[in-house]
């Protein structure tokens, strides 16, 4: 399977997706009720009568993920859920169980835990799932946790990252780029609180950026909303990584090109003020920062009208032809390629 030859080959070469298609790409899959392994949100297991269990599993690491300088444990607890929900809204689905598994120092003590656990449990009683299971081990770098989360939804409901098809409408929901710009904040007094620890961090005036950052919610309302209008997307994703690579994500799969619109980027006045202050452009933050959770998903033409005007959706963009490439038309008027420049754990920084 693989070809070694003695060589090595560093994983920054390769980057995050680049690895795991690596990987995985020569798995074969032995079972019949195995609809969808690896390349989307979630795992599609058949489990009869028109129904299939959808499964993801997430891992985070203190100091790649997270940072506990400005992270409250029960913050941690409580995002380590909503992510990995916010995958099975991504195929369509409903969150029902989730598993925590966990490697822990011994710098922790129970008490600390016990506030990690009670952020999970207000996310798992938030979107009304369970907490069925897990394994827990010690650690010598630090904490890690990984969150299996199991879903289900109608064989017929679920959305792939594949389906999208030329002249499809390019949707996101919410706002994005202000977790982002919650993280440069949060960053930004701890740099203060190193040089002078007797400063008290300024955190004044920034409560919707720092929440997104710290407590992002997934968006299981929006499932229901489809439902109700009729909508099923030809394609979706949820915005984890930013803007630029989820839609590279559907365009890759669905061997469709995209043109987005920089004009339609659904910017919250916070983040671009505080992005100004930054000196940042609020489109960048929103394409490249990552971590909004928002779900990112194509529609046919003929469903415009279902969207036109809902506060919850903004088209910002359409399908084009595979030869066209990915492009943001800027609000100049100039097309510019769209390339991933989003989080990546394995990329040097």
């Amino acid at each position: 399977m693989f070809d070694n030859k003695n060589t090595r080959t560093e994983l920054s070469s390769l980057g995050e997706f680049g690895l795991i298609k690596h990987l995985t790409e020569h798995i074969t899959i032995h079972n019949e009720s195995t609809i969808k392994g690896v390349g989307d949100d979630a795992a599609v297991i058949d489990i009869g009568n028109g129904k299939v269990q959808l499964i993801s599993t997430d891992m985070l690491a203190e100091g790649i993920h997270f940072d506990l300088t400005y992270v409250p444990l029960k913050h941690l607890g409580y995002k380590a859920i909503s992510t990995n929900v916010s995958d099975i809204c991504a195929m369509n689905g409903t969150a029902k169980q989730v598993t925590v598994s966990m490697a822990v120092s011994n710098r922790f003590s129970v008490e600390a835990l016990e506030e990690l656990y009670s952020g999970m449990m207000l996310a798992c009683n938030r979107y009304k799932v369970d907490l069925v299971g897990g394994d827990t081990t010690s650690s010598l770098a630090g904490l890690v946790i990984s969150i299996a989360v199991l879903g289900e939804a109608n064989k017929e409901d679920v959305v792939y990252r594949n389906g999208a098809q030329e002249k499809d409408l390019l949707c996101v929901t919410g706002d994005l780029g202000a977790a982002y710009m919650g993280l440069q904040i949060l960053e930004r007094e701890k740099s203060i609180f190193k040089e002078n620890p007797n400063l008290q961090p300024d955190l004044e005036g920034n409560d919707y950026i720092l929440e997104r950052q710290l407590k992002p919610e997934a968006r299981i309302d929006i499932i229901p909303i489809l439902a109700e209008k009729g909508i099923k997307p030809t394609s979706m994703i949820d915005i984890s990584d930013g803007l630029a690579s989820e839609i590279l994500h559907l365009t890759t799969q669905s061997n469709v090109g995209c043109a987005l619109y920089e004009e339609k980027i659904p910017l919250d006045s916070m983040t671009i003020n505080r992005a100004n202050e930054f000196r940042l452009d609020p489109a960048i933050c929103a394409l490249s920062g990552g971590e909004d959770y928002e779900l990112l998903f194509t529609i046919p033409q003929s469903d415009y009208e279902k969207v036109k005007g809902h506060p919850d959706f903004t088209v910002i963009g359409h399908m084009t032809d595979k030869n066209s490439g990915c492009n943001m038309i800027t609000r100049s008027g100039s097309s510019v390629t769209l390339t991933a420049q989003g989080w990546d754990a394995f990329l040097k920084k």
